[in-house]
């Protein structure tokens, strides 16, 4: 996009509400589609809007059997509604638009905008274009137009950031569109990353997590084997920066530099997210996954022996086709051994467009919700066990917004440990906010988070609490919201959720 379509502006302050579906990756997109909307002068609508806005975005992912059911069913109760609201304009884009591209504008006339994963930066020139010209605008790159990073955005949090490290994937699971729809792995310039880097820390972000489609094969467009560690050490460089994640790695490309790089750089957290998908060779090998059992635990074992505390999770796919109970059996022996933190997992369902979805020993679906139930089974004991031995361990927690559900009727706040656990703890007389790091001792352990019910042992105010601070008062006296300038990313989920593999679950 030129810097001319850029400067396009709306004659009126007009609303926008973007909807995500998906990954990181999407949820990365869409805080660039808010702040490209921001940029030419749109106004973000008010919290539960549910299609009222003079914009409606749909930021769509692909890698769900019943993806393309949901977005029409979507685009079906917003059509009443643009009936009645003049100038009201809805656009697709995302996976499935890059995927579907034609066919959405003929199911759901009433679209005004398609656009793909190539180009998003071509989102408000579409939407003038299509007000002018009073017809759809369909428009997919099939190349990068501009790395994303490069385009405004709204973040979400003023403490928490994504970075981009590159777009795009060189593998071919056989499970997995994404690579089709996002093209080939793109990197980034080390400088460039480590420029957005320090210009958020300066903003106040104390914790970044560099994203990637396969993000530890980081380098193979540079031609460095080992840029994804020598990143890893350089981030530990910058002075105001405590905390450094990365996901989805892949375990073809886990090598003993990026181990090394992880246990000496401080600010990189002791905690991986390490994709299994299977524990059967033979599956691996139907999937197209370039690592064996073997392989995988014996990168789980270096990662302990070099990071004792390490906090380990994974992605887990059940029922793939061909899948026999032995094959099943040898998941639940790989999950026993690994003794993973957490892990997602998920049902195998058909992607359209996938070699996996034409396979022959399709899994029955009361076969593959037994075999779920068994894992599930499985891997919440493990959990439980695993965040019992927290018990009695002193962490320092980095308080967080939005992820205690219950903190007010309980009386406590939420956070991350460095490990990525989330812990409930007992809210100090001090004044406490998202961004500052508490000190507590873990008296309780559940599954899936850990309670510190004694007092707070200490608080640090931190600049990322006066940024969050600062923002909060803002968005006090503009309730719409601020656009706060170049570079800002959205703040990271800590992993995906159940329903959203990261793009295809690497």
């Amino acid at each position: 996009m030129t810097s001319s379509d850029r400067s396009q502006t709306v004659d009126v302050q007009r609303t926008y509400e973007v909807r995500t579906y998906g990954c990181q990756m999407n949820v990365h997109d869409s805080e660039r589609l808010s702040g490209l909307l921001e940029d030419a002068g749109y106004v973000r609508a008010p919290e539960g809007s549910d299609g009222d806005a003079d914009v409606v975005v749909f930021n769509t992912c692909a890698v769900r059997e019943n993806a393309d059911n949901k977005l029409y069913g979507n685009l079906g109760r917003l059509a009443p509604k643009k009936t009645t609201r003049p100038g009201m304009q809805i656009a697709v884009g995302g996976c499935l638009a890059q995927k579907d591209r034609d066919t959405i504008v003929k199911k759901a006339p009433w679209v005004d905008v398609v656009f793909g994963t190539h180009n998003i930066g071509k989102l408000p020139v579409l939407l003038e274009r299509a007000r002018v010209q009073e017809e759809a605008q369909i428009e997919i790159a099939e190349s990068l137009e501009a790395f994303p990073s490069t385009l405004p955005t709204r973040r979400e949090s003023a403490y928490a950031a994504w970075v981009s490290i590159s777009v795009g994937c060189n593998n071919t699971c056989t499970f997995c569109i994404v690579p089709a729809l996002r093209g080939k792995e793109e990197d980034r310039r080390p400088g460039d990353i480590l420029a957005e880097i320090e210009a958020l820390v300066a903003e106040g972000v104390s914790e970044i997590t560099l994203l990637g489609q396969n993000v530890n094969a980081y380098g193979s467009d540079l031609g460095d084997r080992e840029a994804f560690s020598k990143l890893l050490r350089a981030c530990g460089e910058i002075e105001g920066l405590e905390r450094v994640r990365f996901t989805s790695p892949h375990p073809r490309d886990f090598t003993d530099d990026v181990i090394a790089a992880m246990a000496e750089t401080p600010n990189v957290m002791p905690q991986l997210h390490m994709p299994l998908q299977s524990g059967s060779d033979t599956i691996l090998r139907a999937m197209r996954r370039s690592y064996r059992q073997e392989r995988f635990l014996g990168i789980i074992e270096k990662v302990r022996a070099a990071i004792p505390h390490a906090a380990i999770s994974t992605d887990i796919i059940v029922g793939f086709p061909g899948e026999t109970e032995e094959d099943f059996e040898q998941t639940m022996h790989t999950v026993r051994e690994a003794r993973f933190a957490n892990a997602f997992t998920f049902q195998y369902s058909k992607r359209p467009g996938t070699p996996a979805a034409e396979m022959d020993g399709q899994i029955p679906k009361e076969v593959v919700q037994a075999r779920y139930e068994r894992l599930v089974a499985l891997q919440e004991e493990i959990s439980w066990e695993e965040n019992k031995k927290q018990v009695g361990r002193t962490l320092e927690v980095m308080v967080a917004e939005g992820e205690g559900r219950k903190d007010g009727s309980t009386h406590r706040l939420s956070g991350r440990a460095p490990d990525n656990r989330l812990v409930h703890f007992t809210k100090p007389e001090q004044e406490v906010r998202p961004g500052d790091v508490v000190t507590v001792e873990i008296t309780y352990a559940a599954p899936h988070h850990l309670l510190a019910e004694g007092p707070t042992t200490s608080v640090r105010r931190t600049r990322a609490g006066d940024a969050w601070e600062k923002r909060t008062a803002a968005a006090a006296a503009k309730p719409a919201g601020v656009l706060l300038g170049l570079p800002k990313i959205g703040v990271p989920e800590p992993l995906p959720t159940a329903d959203a593999p990261a793009c295809g679950s690497h």
